[in-house]
């Protein structure tokens, strides 16, 4: 069995590195406030910094909010880095999970190269349930051979593995994933918000369309919570928006123009502005309400 380390046991990191504990390895843990005692179980053991997890394990997962989250627990004091820092770090692998730059993620990669360490990054989808499930979709940039190294590791978390290419492409597809999420989950609240306004029955709409071309996982799943107002994350419209503004910097970067995904993030900026932004990302329906004046459909906004 395999020394690992996890850092950053949020909504998805906690069972993500539950599986881990769970397949018997030693897993050395470390996040922001205390490791939940849930996982305190076999071989699993508490740290007390990024810096004493990479010294202890050979193969670091990553699983943090955003971008300068990964930067601060890589470079920052008591971090990463500093735990590869003797000649022992050579040779370790470190595995980011996150959702953040692919532009960044390729200079980490190289710093972390630089100190003699393989870097991937593999960014998942499936949000909560995926994590809980372990059925995650692991989009993963870096060389072959850490790839192959990690990939049993991976196949205790998700479903769907796939090598993208090299650092940085991991991230670009998991960008390129929020960007059709988000355009499904805004083209699901349109169709229900039109159903509703129109005096139909937005339940039964529903399930008529589950059975024709419309069918989709994002119509199934949140079309449900916007129709039982269930928005509980989930995962969070202001990580989502965070992705999308990761989409937009980018094609402003590359000259390419992303009219829709603008779309998108406006109507979750809406959302922002109005407390919304801890709801699960199918409340996005409740901007397209507001503008209306008109819910999809009556109760709690849980």
């Amino acid at each position: 069995m395999s020394k690992l380390g996890f850092i950053g046991l949020g909504i998805m990191g906690a069972p993500m590195a539950g599986h881990l504990v769970k397949a018997g390895h030693e897993v050395f843990l470390a996040t922001r406030s205390k490791v939940p005692p849930a996982l305190l179980t076999g071989k699993a053991v508490a740290c007390s910094s990024a810096e004493e997890v990479t010294q202890k394990a050979d193969i670091i997962f990553l699983m943090l909010p955003d971008t300068p989250d990964v930067a601060a627990v890589l470079f920052g004091d008591y971090g990463v880095a500093s735990g590869l820092a003797d000649a022992s770090g050579k040779g370790k692998t470190i595995v980011d999970m996150s959702s953040i730059s692919p532009m960044e993620t390729k200079a980490f990669a190289s710093q972390i190269n630089a100190l003699g360490c393989d870097y991937l990054d593999a960014p998942v989808s499936g949000g909560e349930v995926g994590a809980k499930a372990a059925s995650l979709t692991i989009m993963v940039g870096g060389p072959d051979a850490a790839f192959e190294r990690v990939k049993p590791l991976f196949e205790l978390m998700g479903k769907n593995i796939t090598l993208v290419g090299g650092n940085g492409d991991g991230q670009t597809c998991k960008v390129a994933n929020q960007i059709i999420v988000a355009l499904n989950i805004a083209a699901v609240g349109e169709a229900l918000l039109f159903a509703s306004k129109a005096g139909a029955d937005p339940a039964r709409v529903r399930q008529a369309l589950m059975g024709g071309f419309a069918a989709s996982r994002i119509l199934e799943v949140h079309g449900e919570r916007m129709i039982k107002r269930t928005f509980n994350p989930g995962f969070r419209i202001g990580l989502h928006q965070k992705d999308l503004g990761l989409a937009l910097a980018g094609a402003r970067t590359l000259g390419v123009a992303l009219p829709q995904t603008a779309g998108a993030a406006q109507l979750m900026q809406v959302c922002s502005a109005n407390g919304m932004q801890d709801l699960d990302h199918s409340a996005l329906v409740r901007a397209l309400e507001l503008m209306a004046h008109h819910e999809v459909a009556p109760g709690p906004q849980a």
